[in-house]
């Protein structure tokens, strides 16, 4: 039912002429919503279209228009390239063709560009979602907007930002798990790390070994049972005051070795060490601090298939 109101047709149902209509955009249909009828058919649809042209035998697809658009960049990937005639060649004095600049992008853009590209890769190498790679490019670009690491190559920045955009992302990784897939060195990467700490004026969470104990048991075969047990013993040591000073990656492998060793399932220092990127010599030391007050860490649960005083003292 249509009625007409200062020159204009309005359509309305004839039982619910107040109820406001639903436009079905799939079927184009106007509805009802009080009894469901349908009051007006073939609406036009005014919303965007998605039409693609794609199976067409022209090889050109008019429904992709340009890449995605990117808040980082500082074009926002809106720039426009006006071709040039290729009849309106120049040639130099040698008499060799001269070829126009046909950068699409500035070099700023350019360079950031690049810069996503590396830390989308190192993501891409250490299983990490996409929201760390995300947060990486964020901070990457606050560094650079700030222009106060001049001087320090764009490889340096973007390890030191996926470090730090994996802890506060809650999956941390190791310096060495950053620079094996990078091409900075550990020394240098912690160095540019701590600058973008201070020139962005952030910190981030304390490493701790539990952050860890799941990776590490996981990659090793471990059982829940032996990781539950090998995280009491890392965050028991840690209470007691046992290893002082030592990194929270080297007291997780020892108390997995620990763990391990009072288990069935025994690994060596070699085996932890190759997957937490420890020396053998450094679980080894640490150990040797946590063996004698081996009694008071392991859980009260924990079922022995070696005794506590058959472990390895070393």
């Amino acid at each position: 039912m249509a009625s007409t109101s200062r020159g204009r047709v309005q359509i309305c149902c004839p039982e619910h002429p107040d109820a406001p209509l639903v436009e079905d955009y799939h079927a184009g249909d106007m509805i009802c919503p009080e009894c469901g009828l349908v009051v007006g058919d073939r609406v036009v649809d005014v919303g965007t279209e998605w039409r693609t042209f794609s199976n067409e035998k022209n090889t050109k697809d008019p429904s992709r228009v340009g890449a995605a658009e990117n808040p980082l960049l500082e074009g926002g990937d809106l720039s426009t390239m006006i071709a040039i005639d290729p009849k309106d060649s120049q040639v130099d004095e040698f008499g060799k063709p001269m070829y126009r600049n046909r950068r699409t992008m500035n070099s700023a853009d350019r360079a950031l560009t690049n810069a996503f590209r590396e830390i989308s890769q190192m993501a891409d190498r250490l299983n990490l979602p996409k929201m760390v790679s995300d947060r990486a490019n964020t901070l990457f670009k606050q560094v650079n907007d700030t222009k106060s690491l001049k001087g320090r190559s764009n490889d340096a920045v973007c390890s030191a930002c996926m470090y730090i955009a994996c802890r506060q992302e809650f999956v941390p990784r190791t310096f060495k798990e950053i620079c094996a897939v990078s091409k900075v060195s550990k020394k240098e990467t912690g160095r540019v790390f701590k600058l973008i700490l201070k020139t962005l004026e952030t910190n981030v969470e304390l490493i701790t070994t539990g952050d860890f104990m799941s990776r590490f048991c996981s990659n090793l075969s471990l059982s829940p049972r032996i990781q539950k047990a090998a995280t009491y013993i890392a965050r028991k040591a840690v209470d007691l005051y046992l290893v002082p000073g030592r990194s929270p990656v080297s007291v997780a492998a020892a108390a997995i070795y620990m763990a391990s060793q009072a288990s069935e399932d025994k690994k060596t220092q070699k085996d932890i060490g190759d997957i937490a990127g420890v020396a053998e010599v450094t679980i080894r030391q640490a150990y040797k601090l946590m063996y004698p007050k081996a009694h008071d860490l392991f859980p009260e649960d924990f079922k022995f298939a070696t005794p506590i005083d058959q472990l390895p003292t070393q």
